[in-house]
């Protein structure tokens, strides 16, 4: 597939325009056709990212998988997410990506991202239904966790530093602000 070096101007972009972006360091998202790009993350948001993954991976049931970004989630024709951490249900997951809402989409704030985070991706994620969605921030060392409860986010967490958050959904697992960071 030929790389894109000009965006079209009389539509909104698609999953398929997606597929053309070059391989550059930044991560292409899509939300209702708009592109939203953002820079390689820094040390301290890889370093929240994994230390999540592997706490998240070693209460893990088996049906599930937890994954990194970059790995698309495609919510609708025009939206296709990258969450830092997902869960997904290993049966839902396809070669390219995961086709349907995940168990859990977690973000780690950057200052670049965290309004898009905290609001357009919480949307996009609650509307789809998915039953968790957290973010993580390592500046302050904060979780906040939300749950789906008739098809609305409710807050179920907010924990700083060495205060931890025992989730339920999608499946028990103790988290510590501060040992992410």
């Amino acid at each position: 597939m030929e790389t894109v070096t000009t965006l079209p101007r009389s539509r909104a972009l698609t999953r398929a325009d997606l597929e053309a972006m070059p391989d550059d360091g930044h991560r292409y998202e899509l939300v209702d056709g708009t592109l939203v790009v953002t820079p390689a993350p820094a040390w301290r948001h890889q370093r929240a990212v994994l230390e999540l993954a592997v706490r998240l991976r070693e209460s893990c049931p088996e049906d599930l998988e937890v994954l990194i970004a970059p790995f698309a989630v495609a919510l609708t024709e025009d939206t296709e997410l990258q969450p830092d951490v997902l869960v997904a249900r290993r049966s839902e997951l396809t070669q390219r990506e995961l086709p349907t809402a995940p168990r859990l989409a977690v973000e780690v704030l950057s200052p670049s991202t965290r309004l898009i985070d905290l609001n357009l991706k919480k949307a996009r994620f609650e509307v789809a239904g998915t039953p968790a969605y957290w973010v993580v921030d390592p500046l302050l060392a904060r979780l906040i966790a939300w749950e789906l409860r008739e098809g609305e986010y409710v807050e179920v967490a907010d924990v700083t530093a060495d205060e931890a958050f025992e989730a339920t959904v999608p499946f028990p697992v103790r988290v510590v602000p501060a040992s992410l960071v």
